[in-house]
Parts: structure tokens; sequence; C-alpha cells
């Protein structure tokens, strides 16, 4: 086989397809969730801790660049200016988006498994009903006699 065969074959495997899905949906997922900690979250807490953005909470470790004419306050412009900063504002966004991130995904998890320990109980009543109304098959009757006969001689 060639490589370009094998390669196919590997591509064309469920697995694949289906983490190449699960990538494409964690990242529309990571946009949700940045939207939702940006967006939503991050300036109530900026609010509560007395900065509106708080990715404004930085501490600057090194020279601003000669000739640079942006904002002293601003962490992207600076950053971008290349000078080295203490992002701790920046740090804890990405800390809050974890969070929210591992407990949704905690919920997903609890979720899902509710729902299969459901599904197999179901599963198990079916199939004791079916073991309850299918008729022991007259050879396995015949069998279970000459056994019983048998242990009845000794």
């Amino acid at each position: 086989m060639s490589i370009l065969t094998d390669f196919k074959n590997f591509i064309s495997k469920g697995n694949v397809l289906g983490l190449g899905v699960a990538v494409i949906m964690g990242d529309a997922f990571n946009k949700i969730i940045g939207s939702v900690t940006g967006d939503l979250l991050m300036p109530i807490i900026g609010a509560v801790f007395g900065g509106v953005d708080f990715s404004g909470f930085f501490i600057r470790l090194g020279a601003v660049p000669a000739g640079y004419t942006g904002s002293l306050t601003s962490y992207n412009d600076l950053k971008k200016a290349g000078v080295p900063l203490f992002g701790y504002g920046q740090f804890l966004t990405v800390v809050v988006n974890f969070v929210i991130v591992a407990f949704i995904l905690f919920m997903i998890m609890k979720l899902a498994s509710k729902l299969q320990k459901e599904l197999d109980t179901t599963e198990a009543k079916k199939e004791e009903k079916i073991a309850e109304k299918a008729p022991t098959p007259e050879d396995i009757v015949l069998l279970r006699e000459i056994r019983d006969q048998l242990r009845d001689k000794k």
C-alpha cells in the first residue's frame, strides 16, 4: 500500500473525523466563553475591584521605547510596542475563562453520565422483559430434565 492510501484510510476513520469536529466546536465554544468573560463577567468584576477594564491591571517592567505615542495605561498598546509587562489582570481573565470552561464541561459530563445511567437502566429493563417473555426452548427444557434425573440417581 502506498503512503497516500494509508493516509486516506487514516483520515477516513471515524475517530479522526470526530476529533476534527471536536476541534472546530471547541474553537467556537472558546469564542463564546471569551465573550462571556470579556464582555459580561470581567466588566462586573472590574467594577467591583475599581477598574472597568480588568486587563488594564499590569506592572510595567521596562522602559517605554523612545517615540512611543500611545497610552501609558493601555496594556494592549504597551504590549504592541514591545514593553515588558507583568499583566496580572490579563492572567486573571484567562483564569476566569478556564474556570468557566471547566465548570461547563463538568456540568456536561455530569449530565452525560446521568443520561448514560438512565439509558443503561432502560436497556437492562428491556432485556429483563425480553428474557421473561421468551419461552425456554424445548431442547433446554429436555437437557434440564436429564440433568435433574442424573442428579437424583446419585
